[in-house]
């Protein structure tokens, strides 16, 4: 079996959690935060819809400098909807299982670097920034947006077996 074919249903799977989670934003709270030094609901909701697109980075790039020549990246705007964020979402999605299913084994085996201001933070090979830098990455922000709805009175949406709100079929 190729990387890309084992790695592929686990994108599948954590990738429809994300969308479950990111279609119950209230556009109505789109500012609330759990506490002052926390992002709000549709900045943690936007970098969640993101994330995807550090897929297609990881496979095509070698390396990602996140100051390049001592300047931060501009960051990507605020989605102003919910159809808006999840129409971006599952386009970076499309873009993202493109590049896992079209790369072979050695692709996955090359190293990828993070870098600030040319400064290497890590380098590992790219199925390993997948796992880690990426999905582990939006698994960690799609549960903090769980705590986000679940704080606002939102169902919070069954991912890995049944929530308190939700009992899917056979669960």
């Amino acid at each position: 079996m190729s990387i890309s074919d084992s790695l592929l249903p686990e994108f599948d799977q954590e990738m429809d959690g994300a969308r479950r989670t990111l279609e119950r934003v209230p556009e109505d709270r789109f500012d609330w935060k759990p506490h002052a030094k926390s992002g709000s609901m549709i900045w943690l909701a936007g970098h969640l819809a993101n994330i995807p697109y550090w897929a297609t980075l990881t496979i095509q790039e070698d390396e990602l400098d996140l100051m390049p020549g001592g300047k931060p990246l501009p960051q990507p705007p605020a989605p102003t909807s919910v159809d808006q964020m999840l129409a971006g979402f599952d386009q970076r999605v499309r873009e993202a299982r493109a590049a896992i299913a079209g790369a072979d084994d050695a692709a996955f085996l090359a190293p990828w670097s993070l870098l600030r201001n040319g400064v290497t933070i890590f380098s590992m090979p790219k199925v390993a920034v997948l796992r880690s830098f990426v999905m582990n990455h939006l698994i960690h922000h799609r549960a903090q947006l769980g705590v986000y709805l679940r704080l606002n009175d939102i169902p919070v949406p069954a991912l890995y077996g049944p929530s308190a709100d939700e009992n899917p079929p056979g669960m």
